[in-house]
């Protein structure tokens, strides 16, 4: 396999649910697991602003690694985006990655003033949008004149603290491509990529990468899993630590995902804590 076995858990920035989110990232800070992603919606009446929530998070941990997942494109410009990016990082020590995403809540988004775009178009905006942060993530001088962004003069700073992964959180095959072609990784959800069609995916995200004369193996493939752990056997996300470990190895081995994000479906807490201090440490023990 490319790439070793990786963990994380969700944290939702829901208001008034703060002290949860501050428990469940030391969960994962306490208990090496990997990462700690923050879902973006910010016409969601209901959430603090994501990014927020990070750069509060990242006060508050000192190891584990936090992510959007995904951040909205449509309300954050990119070279903005790149700037919040970069700042959280070094201030993190170096402990930010990026997912973004095209935006999939069309009306929600234009009625917070963002564009109204088609499939098409908000894929050509991704696009766009990864050149736009790539470039402010160097620190040089720089513009872009491109279809969806146009940037004049273009001074960006502060350098990242390290090389930040930028995962995209696409599932058409179209979308997918950019993956191989230009990004670091891939960041899905089962509900809307079960697993029987990951694997055709896959095969799309490699072809690109190949395409593209990259490496296939590097890149990060991040599958966000929703269930609940517990005495009964219900399918694949739904059962004891036992069938976990099972699901989470032959995904890893037969599907190729290498990144694994628990969602708890109902007390998330005590969830979170069950999949840290279980079924993680099983799970790398039987991929040993």
């Amino acid at each position: 396999m490319g790439q070793p076995v990786r963990f994380g858990l969700n944290v939702d920035p829901n208001v008034g649910g703060l002290a949860i989110a501050e428990r469940i990232a030391a969960i994962a800070d306490n208990n090496g697991i990997e990462y700690v992603g923050v879902q973006d919606h910010p016409y969601n009446e209901g959430f603090f602003d994501t990014f927020t929530v990070l750069t509060w998070l990242a006060g508050r941990t000192s190891r584990v690694r936090l992510f959007p997942n995904v951040a909205n494109l449509p309300l954050r410009p990119p070279a903005m985006l790149a700037k919040q990016a970069a700042s959280i990082d070094v201030l993190s020590g170096g402990r930010f990655e990026l997912g973004l995403g095209a935006g999939g809540f069309v009306d929600a988004i234009a009625g917070m003033g963002g564009p109204r775009r088609t499939p098409g178009a908000a894929r050509a905006a991704l696009d766009e949008a990864i050149d736009v942060i790539r470039a402010s993530w160097a620190g040089k001088p720089y513009a872009h004149q491109g279809r969806h962004y146009v940037l004049e003069e273009v001074r960006p700073g502060p350098r990242p603290a390290h090389d930040i992964g930028l995962w995209l959180g696409v599932v058409g095959p179209k979308a997918v491509r950019l993956v191989g072609a230009k990004a670091d990784g891939w960041s899905v959800s089962a509900p809307y990529v079960p697993p029987a069609r990951v694997g055709e995916l896959n095969e799309i995200i490699d072809e690109a990468a190949r395409s593209a004369g990259r490496d296939p193996d590097r890149l990060v493939r991040l599958y966000n899993v929703m269930g609940l752990i517990g005495p009964a056997d219900k399918d694949a996300f739904h059962g004891p630590v036992e069938r976990w470990v099972e699901t989470l190895t032959g995904l890893y081995t037969a599907q190729r995902l290498n990144t694994f994000v628990f969602w708890p479906n109902g007390d998330r807490e005590q969830q979170s804590r069950i999949f840290a201090e279980e079924v993680v440490p099983a799970v790398r023990a039987a991929l040993g």
